[in-house]
């Protein structure tokens, strides 16, 4: 069995296209990691043995966007959630949910372990130390994606060195 490996961009702008009817835009980016000014969503995912294996990192603007196109909600609605309330609705946060968990299928390939979607930390949400400090590692991919209509985020999928169990 091989390890997981991270997705082209090329990969990410097709599972998002394809989930959101949207025609997403995916660039390189900045690194996206938790921080008190920054309030991010941090997808873990696990191997079968709950190992934490990748971890999909998104700050909240494009938390908001990726819900709200796969919700179908306003944009405006979805606007005023980030701008004015600085967090996400029950509704997105679900929204949200089901994106992080289509995006696991991004590390099931062939030899790779499988992975599934654990546990969505929504922004705000107080994280694990340990998932911080994985949030924090090298090997990772980094995007600028933006969602016509709602606006512009960022991404990182990150491969953590080591296993930690969630």
């Amino acid at each position: 069995m091989t390890t997981l490996v991270l997705p082209a961009a090329k990969d990410v702008r097709e599972m998002l296209v394809g989930l959101l009817g949207k025609p997403v835009s995916v660039n390189p980016g900045a690194p996206v990691t938790p921080g008190e000014e920054r309030p991010v969503s941090v997808a873990v995912y696990v191997d079968p043995h709950l190992a934490v294996n990748a971890l999909c990192v998104m700050d909240l603007p494009l938390s908001a966007w990726t819900g709200g196109a796969l919700a179908m909600l306003p944009p405006g609605g979805v606007q005023d959630a980030v701008e004015e309330d600085g967090e996400l609705t029950a509704m997105l946060t679900e929204a949200l949910h089901e994106v992080v968990n289509v995006l696991s299928a991004l590390f099931n390939v062939p030899g790779a372990p499988h992975s599934k979607l654990y546990k969505l930390y929504a922004p705000g949400d107080d994280l694990p130390a340990d998932l911080v400090e994985m949030a924090a590692a090298f090997n990772r991919i980094d995007l600028a994606v933006d969602v016509p209509g709602y606006g512009k985020g960022a991404l990182s999928l990150v491969i953590p060195s080591g296993g930690v169990t969630a």
